[in-house]
C-alpha cells in the first residue's frame, strides 16, 4: 500500500470526483503531481468502482474537523 502524505494527497483534493483509479492517475499525471502519487494510486486495489473522495483513498487524510488541520496556533 502507498505512503501518502497531507502534501502528496493535497494534489488529489481538487480531482473530479467521484473517480475511478484511471480517471485519478490521469488526473495526477495531467496536474503535475509528484511520481509517489501515481505510484500509490497505482497500488490501490481497482474494483471498478468510483472513488468518491480523498478519504477513501487515503483514510487518515485530516479534514475541516481535525483541530490540528486549521490550527491558528
Amino acid at each position: 500500500m502507498g505512503y501518502w502524505t497531507l502534501e502528496l494527497a493535497s494534489y488529489l483534493e481538487d480531482a473530479p470526483w467521484p473517480a475511478t483509479q484511471d480517471e485519478l492517475i490521469d488526473y495526477a499525471e495531467r496536474t503535475g503531481a509528484p511520481i509517489e502519487v501515481v505510484e500509490n494510486l497505482s497500488e490501490l486495489e481497482d474494483e471498478g468502482e468510483p472513488y468518491e473522495s480523498i478519504e477513501e483513498i487515503w483514510p487518515d487524510f485530516p479534514t475541516a474537523d481535525d483541530d490540528f488541520y486549521y490550527s491558528d496556533d
